[in-house]
């Protein structure tokens, strides 16, 4: 009839979805990109407008917001991958936990995705994730920025010449700042991509990573340090929930 708008083919919108998933996902070559001269942020911008564009361009409503969440999420995706593949941020644990970690949380995005796909488009949840990395990142760039050559990845047990306790900008907020910045990051890669099961595997290990960490990171600092750190101790929290570092006997 004149007046009835015309059916999709059957599985268009599968194809459809499939498609602008795969073109999303497509944000994991920004890394050439970048090591091409184009700087991070130019083109993570240019990605994102030229995808937006493309999408415009050769879809109308309602195949139009289809291709977009169907988009969003392969972004999501990739996003999320290239996160795991941050070796740095990684470097707390050996080679096969960061193996295990990454991919368990790439099989269950594939398995929900395919299985319940309507999951996977929580755009809010998403959103939500997105900003704890950010977050989570900014907060550990800035504790490393301000510990300067204080700062370093492994425990230390011996008090070099340089050594300083460090307790003005982030450190006044929390002791283990790079700690907080890292727990909300790795937790958020996971709300990111709405993985509900490595979600709480993740929040769960790192928490107890960093319940032992810190508890072995205080006792060199009271070491080093003595009354000095335990005034700074009483004063500022950890930061991390539930953690209030090693117990000191007075």
């Amino acid at each position: 009839m004149a007046g009835c708008a015309a059916r999709a083919p059957p599985g268009s919108e599968a194809r459809l979805s499939l498609a602008t998933f795969l073109l999303g996902a497509s944000v994991l070559a920004l890394p050439l990109l970048t090591r091409a001269g184009l700087q991070g942020r130019t083109g993570l911008a240019l990605y994102v407008a030229g995808l937006n564009a493309l999408l415009l361009l050769l879809y109308r409503p309602p195949r139009y917001q289809i291709a977009i969440r169907a988009c969003f999420l392969g972004f999501v995706f990739g996003c999320g991958t290239l996160l795991s593949f941050s070796q740095s941020s990684w470097s707390h644990f050996g080679c096969l936990e960061y193996t295990v970690a990454a991919l368990s949380s790439w099989l269950e995005f594939t398995l929900e995705n395919i299985f319940w796909p309507e999951l996977k488009q929580i755009t809010w949840l998403s959103v939500t994730g997105l900003l704890m990395v950010v977050f989570g990142e900014c907060l550990r760039k800035a504790a490393m920025f301000t510990a300067g050559s204080n700062f370093n990845h492994v425990v230390q047990n011996e008090k070099s010449d340089t050594h300083t306790l460090v307790t003005s900008g982030v450190y006044a907020w929390f002791r283990h700042p790079s700690y907080v910045g890292w727990f909300y990051w790795s937790i958020g890669t996971q709300v990111m991509l709405c993985n509900p099961i490595c979600g709480v595997s993740y929040a769960l290990t790192v928490w107890r990573f960093f319940r032992d960490r810190t508890e072995e990171e205080e006792i060199s600092l009271i070491h080093f340090f003595g009354e000095e750190y335990l005034e700074y101790k009483k004063r500022v929290p950890t930061g991390l929930p539930f953690i209030k570092g090693v117990k000191v006997d007075l």
